[in-house]
């Protein structure tokens, strides 16, 4: 079978959802590879120099319309189409992924937790409850595990991120945050600013806020479900144990971006297989 476009763009992306995905039959991959590939273009709106900014995110507004309608105008949009006739995407989530982005064009700044988790929900809770209706599922429970989730996973990519957000001018840990830690702004933005122990207090703060949100994601999840969110679980699993290596560097705020290995996410997505199906 020939690779789909979307298909190769996650392939290629090296992204720690790539061996979630393996984990499901072929029809459900092809959809939530389509997913995948809309959000990174969406982001990518917003995120490089060439990606059309408010013109961009405009366009793709217009093309989820055209999705639902069943007469997209490209070639990822055709495979978006057959993912959401598929499947019962909400459009609604859709439209909040292009939303979140949106943010990022005016927000670089947020003051208080609560109003960080409005971004959060937007570009990363959404994208669970659009990719819970392509995994399955049977509990209406399982939609508040994909909130929770989606953010656990932001708020670990934040904290992995740190730097190269900041070079873009871009601040997501609270701002009241700081304020409590006694860190100012210039302290995590400036480059080559000697780092503080209250900044590292602060960080640590903040992997435990995350591990949280994993927490109340595990408890949320009901037992009908857990074999059809196996691969959510795989994701939550990398991305748990990119924190936690996050965590035993003390999260580092310069110097190359924190990855895992393929072998260490092969590892923990036959890990997680087998936790899910053994009922452990």
């Amino acid at each position: 079978m020939t690779e789909s476009p979307s298909a190769r763009l996650t392939r290629k992306s090296e992204s720690n959802f790539y061996y979630a995905f393996l984990t499901l039959p072929p029809e459900k991959r092809r959809g939530i590879f389509a997913l995948y590939s809309f959000c990174r273009d969406v982001d990518d709106c917003v995120d490089e120099e060439d990606g059309g900014g408010e013109a961009g995110l405009d366009g793709w507004l217009g093309e989820i319309d055209r999705c639902y309608g069943g007469t997209p105008e490209t070639e990822l949009g055709r495979e978006l189409a057959e993912t959401v006739a598929r499947y019962p995407v909400p459009r609604s989530a859709l439209e909040d992924i292009v939303a979140g982005c949106r943010m990022d064009l005016t927000q670089d700044r947020y003051e208080t937790f609560a109003d960080l988790r409005v971004y959060c929900e937007r570009v990363a809770s959404a994208v669970g409850l659009a990719s819970i209706e392509i995994f399955g599922y049977s509990e209406p429970r399982t939609r508040e595990y994909a909130v929770e989730l989606g953010l656990a996973l932001q708020l670990t990519n934040i904290l992995r991120d740190v730097a190269p957000d900041a070079a873009r001018g871009r601040l997501y840990l609270p701002l009241e945050d700081l304020g409590r830690f006694g860190v100012a702004e210039e302290e995590i933005l400036a480059p080559g600013t000697p780092r503080s122990p209250e900044i590292g207090r602060l960080l640590a703060f903040e992997g435990d806020r995350a591990r949280g949100r994993y927490a109340a994601a595990a408890e949320r999840l009901p037992a009908e479900d857990r074999r059809s969110m196996l691969a959510a679980e795989t994701m939550g699993a990398i991305y748990r144990e990119l924190l936690e290596e996050l965590g035993r560097r003390g999260y580092p705020t310069g110097g190359d971006r924190i990855r895992l290995g393929r072998p260490r996410k092969a590892w923990i997505a036959l890990r997680t297989a087998a936790r899910v199906y053994g009922g452990v």
